[in-house]
């Protein structure tokens, strides 16, 4: 019996296409992917990508989608009160994000028809009016999540700074003598900055909710 030969390469597919693209954004960031470079990179012709993706933002939109599937949502199907699911949920979301920075910047456009993204806001807007918050105000504290989450993955204030005492000349900066030591401490500057951030928007959040007619 005559046997087909295995192809040498693993057929093309949607999910090899958006871990390629997802690796060139990590790698080099968003202006790297084209489908041309990702043809390159999966060893394909570049039109036979046309047949996953229509365009290249299809393609983004499947790699955003990727990363915020993420974030675990499953803290808003428990008993946790809406402030304990925000936290962890924030944490959660952080994590996937600081895990790929470059794809933020894409991610900041909102979720658009990206399942994951709309899966993400349907559950927090969720908990929140089902806790008592006023649908308006929801949506507020849904953007104002988002904003924080994203801007704490974005960058980071302990790499701001060189490694370089002299840079820091006492005479000029006399509160910022210890500033050359804080990108060797990087991530605890980093995590810790997020959770005094977290903890104080939380804390505000439960005194406004303290106030509300239905709380």
């Amino acid at each position: 019996m005559c046997r087909m030969a295995r192809p040498r390469k693993p057929l093309l597919s949607r999910d090899r296409i958006v871990a390629a693209a997802l690796a060139l954004i990590d790698h080099e960031g968003l202006d790297a992917v084209s489908t041309r470079r990702l043809a390159a990179e999966l060893g394909v012709s570049g039109p036979s990508l046309y047949n996953h993706f229509k365009v290249k933002d299809e393609i983004l939109d499947a790699v955003a989608d990727t990363v915020v599937g993420e974030v675990d949502l499953s803290v808003f199907d428990g008993d946790a009160d809406w402030r304990t699911a925000l936290m962890e949920w924030s944490r959660s979301y952080r994590a996937a994000l600081a895990a790929h920075p470059n794809i933020v910047p894409f991610l900041a456009r909102g979720p658009g028809r990206r399942a994951a993204g709309l899966s993400m806001a349907n559950a927090v807007f969720g908990a929140l009016v089902d806790a008592g918050w006023p649908p308006a105000q929801a949506t507020r504290i849904g953007a104002l999540m988002r904003y924080f989450v994203a801007g704490s993955a974005l960058g980071s204030f302990a790499r701001g700074f060189v490694d370089d005492a002299d840079a820091y000349d006492p005479a000029d900066y006399p509160r910022l003598g210890q500033a050359h030591l804080l990108a060797e401490h990087q991530q605890r500057v980093d995590e810790g900055a997020f959770e005094t951030g977290l903890t104080a928007l939380l804390d505000g959040l439960a005194l406004q909710y303290e106030q509300l007619p239905s709380a």
